[in-house]
């Protein structure tokens, strides 16, 4: 997909403030850049989750694809009973929410208020060479690589049908996401793919392409998924990795727990959480290849298999068989020798 056009609504989410339970700027923000869409159907759940269907009405969408619209931030606390947040760091009126250390909080790094909630006082979009910086790349650049898809397939050619959820308050607990799961819009038999930013592990490394997450430290997720978006990859010649990112947890493992088929790709992300390696707040970034290469697989997916992630075993059951019967020359030469008694020599 042409970097210009992911750049321009990279740019248009990421300069958005935002922060768990206020992620009103930012949806409000995606509805903006989705008004034009003519193939998509946009709606908001009971919660404020944002849901999308695009592709035409004869189909039915079978791969969904999800990010969050929040980022750790300051918030108000409500004037109601809100339980116990004595152990919470709070700076004048707002309290923090969202998984940073302490060490990191205590730094008192400058804040800059949005009304009702407060994100560090850091730019909020900057771009040079490959790399994006930004002060939320998780998981606004998620939502950016959605919404890039939505435009991009938003052509009269498209003859597919897939679903999209911009969820609320994921860094709290995956609230959004449960919300949406109790209230499943799709269809029972369709396949939720996290798109995330996480931390590289293993042999995983940014600049790389997207990460295919097989799990997290909560789940393992659907195995026809993984391997449809691995194949997925490897036919159009798009660079992706494979990697378990059991350092977090992501959106799938909350709708695995409610029966929703679930796979997740993540973009390699530095400064997770704003957090730098020298234990000071900083800019977050990724690479713009990265993403750039997450959309083209996300198009590539629904082309590949438009009726969603199909029973991969059986291909490999065939692939079994077939090493089996290579080798019948050698078992039929050795068979006899394993029919003898067990003391026979």
């Amino acid at each position: 997909m042409d970097s210009s056009e992911i750049t321009i609504v990279l740019e248009s989410i990421l300069n958005t403030p935002t922060a768990p339970f206020h992620e009103y700027h930012v949806l409000g923000v995606i509805e903006s850049l989705l008004e034009s869409c003519h193939s998509a159907r946009i709606e908001r759940d009971s919660f404020g989750n944002l849901i999308v269907i695009v592709g035409p009405d004869n189909k039915v969408p079978k791969w969904i694809f999800g990010a969050h619209m929040d980022h750790p931030g300051f918030v108000e606390l409500p004037n109601s009973n809100c339980g116990d947040f004595s152990n919470s760091k709070y700076r004048d009126k707002f309290v923090f929410l969202g998984g940073v250390p302490d060490s990191y909080l205590e730094t008192k790094f400058p804040i800059k208020e949005f009304g009702r909630f407060a994100m560090w006082d850091l730019p909020s979009f900057a771009i040079s060479n490959d790399e994006i910086r930004s002060r939320a790349c998780d998981d606004l650049v998620g939502c950016s690589a959605i919404v890039s898809l939505i435009k991009h397939l938003d052509v009269a050619q498209n003859k597919e049908s897939f679903g999209a959820v911009f969820t609320r308050s994921e860094e709290v607990g995956f609230v959004g996401a449960t919300k949406l799961a109790e209230e499943w819009p799709f269809t029972s038999n369709s396949c939720f793919v996290s798109i995330e930013t996480s931390v590289p592990v293993g042999d995983s490394s940014m600049g790389k392409g997207p990460i295919c997450r097989v799990g997290d430290r909560i789940t393992i997720f659907d195995n026809d998924a993984t391997e449809s978006i691995l194949l997925t990859g490897k036919k159009h010649e798009i660079p992706v990795q494979r990697a378990l990112l059991d350092g977090g947890a992501c959106e799938a493992s909350a709708l695995s727990a409610f029966g929703i088929k679930a796979a997740g790709i993540s973009v390699p992300l530095g400064n997770y959480h704003n957090c730098n390696k020298d234990g000071k707040i900083d800019l977050e970034y990724v690479k713009l290849k990265d993403v750039e290469d997450l959309v083209d697989l996300m198009v590539a997916l629904i082309k590949e298999f438009p009726n969603g992630p199909p029973n991969h075993s059986v291909s490999k059951r065939h692939k079994c068989r077939g090493r089996v019967d290579k080798m019948v020359p050698f078992i039929e030469n050795t068979l006899e020798d394993f029919s003898r008694p067990k003391n026979s020599v």
